[in-house]
């Protein structure tokens, strides 16, 4: 047996043998081979002739069966929807505690928690934002478990702690997940989250001293933070209904009468005034405040469409706003996606994708609302437009060409000034941050291989200069990312980011990550993570596969991967595989494949699909029961993306690919570990648990299967504010687990 291990560990460092090279040089790879081989033996002691390879804690089966228009349809784990239920914390612990044993023997895994935790130890800053004389943004030295808000004045002032969410739990699971300064730069008004969930508090600090002040805003999701230009108070969106009955609204009661208030500093919560409520119990409310202070733009959006409709209150002189005017109607048709961009006095800049699936730029002038009057400023084009935003009174314009970024100014008609240079050609501008009557833009751009840095751009000039630019402990020009493009099964032309160490062989051996999504409009762009990082050090390749679903490409794009057309992405993604297998890259025995949320719909689906892709899978935090989706959590407002079994179409084209519905029995599938949270009120860990549930109890367990867990987070939601620490846990846990069915 112990022979047996020593030829799996040194069979890849021969010259000209299959593998990633020089693992058998890397210190820190050779003090864990004792360790793996001990691990390995424990783990792998035969089992006997028609043993169960794997012991899996015991899930009861319930009886629930449904009737689809006439097909009858077998629920047997719906208990597990109840997540608070003592029966599901008992399987919960059970299921954990199967994990963690199994985790102890994951030889890497302690020397593959120490690198990222040490490759994260650089400062890294969320995009600045100005206010008053200051500039704000977060920040994170790499050693707290969530972000600092900051303030400095001026280019050459001395950021200043405002607020530090560290100090506002001894576990590092509150979060600020909203922040807006008043005009005049005295008060920040900021949203807080506990363990990851979508809920969120808005409270007040005074800046000047630092103070707290009686403020407490509650039930807030779905929300901006909207100042009026008199500092007097602000605009968010709660559900009012959540404060009658707590405990139903928790427990994934169906949401509904979004309310957008205004809020004055200083007042109760029950004071707040109703500003608006959308005529259909089911559809939110949002609003953001013009530069100038004179209106508030409105956006309402719906769970069934995932276009919206624009609203607008007429607020008067921005330094006395009049919060009792009407509300009027500006855009009042459910027949595409708008976007605010700014405005010139009573004419708005939208964003749309209205006649332009890769969207344009249309100036509405509120006097004279009807499309016919519409003047289109910034054309479709070949490339994708991102957002826009006014500042400093031109148009700043972010647009994306084959997944990476482009980012050009035009003046306020339209016409092109010039290119805004950037760092890289594959790589992304995140977020573009800009004020009416301010000369400077900001924007924060980042690669696979570098971290997101932020530069001011002058927008008279166009000249850029970093604002702030962290260091992480790499030399990027070790690393390289190219872009492939290969065709899915209907012969459809998809991108895919490849990132890798320079020389890897391309032998069909190398371990690879192969990451999708697929959905709701969502464009996988460049981005660097110290995880993917420590992936490639390890002699790994991390691709990203830019499926149908997102988009990437425009409207029409996202389209060809919605509701029926919905198995494109499973193909998109099977096809990115098999291409990496052709190119020789890597091969089923090396593949490890990932996907959260939407993503993770996609990972189980596959597994279904396609048992024999990969070596290894992650389905993380997913939607995976497709038959059920709509009736709990935030189910209801996906709707418009996957349709719905309520209806017979929605019924046959769900049901087809559901990744709780369509296990193969019996067949043999990769190591699967499922990742859940137990707060997620996003996607509900029912999803996970159901999933898992079936799939310990469907797939082969015979003496050679490979094992299927679930690793649950605690205090922790669908991703958004997870501690630092807890990042680096799981992301330890999931590449240990990783390199160790791929014998690395």
């Amino acid at each position: 047996m112990l022979e047996s291990i020593y030829r799996m560990l040194f069979k890849r460092t021969g010259a000209g043998a299959p593998g990633p090279r020089g693992l058998h040089r890397n210190p820190w790879f050779l003090c864990s081979l004792g360790a793996l081989a001990a691990g390995l033996y424990s783990c792998c002691i035969p089992a006997k002739p028609g043993a169960r390879q794997w012991d899996y804690p015991k899930a009861d089966r319930g009886g629930e069966v449904d009737d689809y228009f006439g097909t009858k349809v077998a629920d047997p784990y719906r208990w597990m929807e109840d997540t608070d239920s003592p029966g599901i914390k008992d399987w919960e612990r059970a299921e954990s505690g199967f994990f963690s044993r199994f985790r102890e023997r994951l030889p890497r895994r302690e020397a593959i928690h120490d690198r990222i935790a040490k490759l994260w130890n650089f400062p890294s800053y969320g995009l600045p934002w100005k206010e008053g004389p200051y500039y704000f943004f977060t920040e994170n030295s790499g050693k707290e478990d969530q972000d600092v808000l900051y303030a400095q004045q001026g280019l050459d002032g001395t950021p200043r702690v405002v607020l530090d969410p560290n100090t506002l739990s001894s576990d590092g699971t509150v979060a600020l997940t909203a922040m807006a300064a008043s005009p005049n730069g005295k008060c920040l008004a900021y949203g807080t989250s506990r363990g990851g969930s979508n809920w969120k508090q808005i409270q007040v600090l005074n800046l000047s001293t630092g103070l707290p002040g009686p403020d407490l805003l509650e039930w807030v999701r779905y929300s901006r933070i909207a100042w009026t230009r008199d500092d007097a108070g602000f605009f968010y969106s709660c559900y009012p209904d959540a404060a009658v009955s707590p405990a139903e609204f928790q427990e994934g009661h169906p949401l509904s009468n979004h309310t957008l208030y205004y809020h004055r500093v200083g007042a109760s919560q029950s004071d707040d005034r109703v500003i608006y409520r959308p005529e259909q119990p089911r559809w939110t409310t949002d609003a953001c405040v013009t530069d100038d202070g004179k209106y508030a733009i409105i956006e309402v959006g719906s769970q069934v469409a995932g276009d919206n409709l624009i609203r607008y209150l007429p607020l008067g002189d921005p330094k006395a706003p009049d919060l009792t005017a009407a509300v009027k109607p500006l855009i009042d048709t459910w027949n595409a996606q708008y976007e605010f961009a700014g405005n010139d006095g009573p004419i708005f800049y939208f964003q749309t994708n209205l006649d332009a699936p890769r969207y344009r730029i249309v100036a509405i002038d509120s006097r004279a609302p009807a499309p016919s009057d519409w003047k289109t400023v910034v054309p479709e084009s070949s490339d994708v437009i991102q957002s826009c935003a006014v500042a400093g009174g031109r148009l700043a314009v972010l647009t994306m060409r084959d997944v990476a970024s482009r980012l050009s100014v035009h003046a306020m008609d339209g016409r092109l000034l010039y290119e805004v240079a950037l760092p890289s050609s594959l790589g992304a501008v995140g977020n573009v941050s800009g004020q009416q009557d301010d000369p400077e833009l900001l924007f924060s751009f980042t690669t696979y291989t570098s971290p997101t840095c932020n530069y001011r751009c002058s927008l008279a000039t166009g000249e850029v200069h970093p604002f702030q630019q962290p260091r992480v402990d790499i030399d990027a020009a070790d690393f390289e990312t190219t872009q492939a493009f290969y065709p899915s099964r209907d012969g459809t032309r998809v991108p895919m980011f490849i990132t890798k160490k320079k020389g890897v062989a391309l032998d069909g051996t190398a371990p690879t990550i192969l990451y999708g999504y697929g959905g709701f409009d969502v464009s996988l762009t460049p981005s660097f993570y110290v995880p993917n990082i420590t992936w490639i050090e390890m002699g790994g390749v991390y691709a990203v596969a830019n499926l149908r679903g997102g988009g990437e490409y425009g409207e029409d794009w996202h389209r060809a991967g919605m509701k029926q057309l919905k198995q494109n992405v499973f193909d998109d993604f099977i096809a990115a595989a098999d291409w990496l297998f052709a190119n020789h890259y890597t091969s089923p025995a090396h593949l490890v494949i990932r996907g959260r949320s939407n993503g993770g719909l996609l990972i189980g689906a596959t597994l279904n699909q396609r048992p024999d892709l990969c070596r290894v899978a992650f389905p993380e935090v997913g939607v995976m029961d497709m038959l059920r989706f709509q009736r709990f959590s935030n189910g209801e407002f996906w709707v418009s993306d996957y349709g719905s079994s309520d209806s017979p179409d929605g019924f046959r084209y769900l049901s087809a690919y559901s990744p709780l519905h369509t296990i193969r029995s019996g067949a043999r599938y990769p190591a699967v570990c499922v990742i859940a949270a137990d707060g997620d009120d996003k996607v509900s860990p029912a999803h996970s648990f159901k999933y898992a549930a079936a799939m310990q109890a469907s797939v082969d367990n015979g003496p050679s299967a490979l094992p299927v867990f679930i690793r649950i987070e605690t205090q922790a939601g669908h991703g958004r504010g997870l501690a630092r620490s807890k990042v680096i846990d799981a992301e330890a846990d999931k590449l240990a687990f990783a390199a160790y069915f791929l014998g690395l």
